[in-house]
């Protein structure tokens, strides 16, 4: 049988296509514009006619019938990461979350800890050989995929086809819709001058053939604005976004000087502009892959002078970072920061930035503290953390006694808080 007439059998509209989902099942969703949004608007419609579906992801980017307090017996969010859509049900509540390393949750599904009985997924159109690619977010999907009872693609042609480990056959889709829509955009986060005073300082400790993780935020691209001068940079990441394309168009990246897989940039998830997408079409320079790959903090750390960039909300005199709660309130999830502030320090030369304001709600709070607030998720540990910067400079907290550490740290807060710092660091015998 063909591949065409197999792909002819499998299409049917979105309505449709949500039939293979049953009463108790976990829909598995890729990150972001990963989501398909034809199918999980069909299930947000028929959701009443379900009992116990949980729809699970990182980081949903549009708002969807299902994320509805009123309806989570029939269909509810399982978060593996929050974002500005979940939050509020998190924070409530009303939607539920699972805690892991993004580079874990592939073998969190091979090993049946966390379920996927079957897979929304949006995809290229197929190739002459009967392939789709998952160009967008082959992330955990992939692991899903080899462990659902039902696959179920949105095919785009807006969805690019990249290389990588990121392609499904036809054979193995169960049903398949089509949508022409737009791809969802999304810009670069603001920018502003404590953005970029904490940018600065990690340019400028990023010599020439670093390989870069950028995280997502208005500092990690702070940070890439200001390396369009640099030479022979390498890219190793989760996302790819368009501060790493702007690097690449200016001549930065070259991935010339990346000791593993050399002459490619490596991502598990895509989030940008239409231009960003295009970018990833057949482009021989770039490749997706699973988050078991792109964030395993061996693999990673395989490549000399691996330089990540991710960001905090909080850290106190050890160097603890809470990354993802405000006390015992979620607010993400743990994502790839662990891995990559891992992978930084097994590799030759690698550099691990923790990034943050020094100050939030206008000046009025340090987050400089001396210990987290009460029930605060600790993403990076103290015996992770490596350099913590704000607008102030620069703390290199590994290797330090806990007494250096908040010395160097105190010396990067506001100004404004150091004296009662200092105070608390006292009572603490820190100082």
């Amino acid at each position: 049988m063909s591949v065409q007439t197999l792909y002819q059998q499998k299409r049917m509209s979105a309505a449709d296509a949500i039939g293979v989902v049953m009463n108790g099942d976990t829909v598995v969703v890729p990150t972001a514009v990963g989501e398909p949004p034809a199918l999980l608007t069909a299930l947000s419609d028929a959701r009443r006619e379900f009992r116990n579906v949980s729809v699970s992801q990182i980081l949903p980017v549009r708002k969807y019938g299902y994320f509805d307090p009123d309806t989570t017996a029939h269909v509810r969010h399982v978060a593996y990461f929050f974002s500005g859509i979940s939050r509020a049900g998190g924070q409530e509540g009303w939607t539920d979350f699972i805690s892991a390393n993004f580079s874990e949750l592939p073998d969190l599904l091979n090993r049946k800890l966390i379920p996927a009985d079957v897979v929304f997924s949006m995809a290229s159109p197929m190739d002459e050989h009967g392939f789709f690619s998952l160009s967008l977010a082959p992330d955990y999907t992939m692991a899903a995929i080899a462990q659902a009872r039902a696959v179920v693609l949105e095919v785009n042609p807006n969805v690019p086809f990249a290389n990588g480990n990121c392609h499904i056959h036809v054979s193995q889709v169960t049903a398949l819709t089509e949508s022409e829509d737009a791809l969802l955009e999304v810009g670069l986060p603001k920018i502003g001058p404590v953005q970029e005073a904490i940018g600065k300082y990690v340019a400028d400790m990023i010599p020439d053939g670093a390989t870069l993780q950028i995280g997502y935020g208005g500092i990690p691209d702070a940070v890439v604005m200001q390396l369009t001068h640099k030479h022979d940079l390498g890219v190793h990441t989760e996302m790819i976004g368009d501060g790493i394309m702007t690097l690449v168009e200016a001549g930065a990246v070259t991935n010339r000087k990346k000791n593993y897989l050399p002459g490619k940039m490596l991502a598990t998830f895509a989030l940008g502009s239409n231009k960003l997408y295009q970018f990833l079409h057949r482009n021989p320079a770039v490749e997706m892959h699973p988050v078991g790959f792109t964030n395993d903090p061996y693999l990673a750390g395989q490549n000399d002078n691996l330089h990540a960039i991710n960001a905090t909300m909080q850290i106190d005199f050890m160097g603890q970072c809470g990354s993802e709660s405000l006390g015992f309130t979620p607010y993400s999830g743990t994502g790839g920061q662990t891995d990559f502030v891992r992978a930084a320090n097994r590799s030759n030369g690698g550099k691990a930035f923790i990034v943050l304001p020094s100050t939030a709600k206008h000046d009025t709070i340090s987050r400089i503290v001396p210990v987290l607030s009460p029930g605060t998720h600790v993403s990076t540990s103290k015996n992770d953390i490596n350099y913590v910067v704000t607008e102030f400079g620069v703390a290199q907290l590994r290797g330090k006694t806990a007494q250096q550490r908040c010395e160097a740290l105190i010396a990067i807060a506001h100004p404004d808080f150091r004296g009662e710092l200092r105070d608390a660091a006292k009572r603490m015998k820190l100082l």
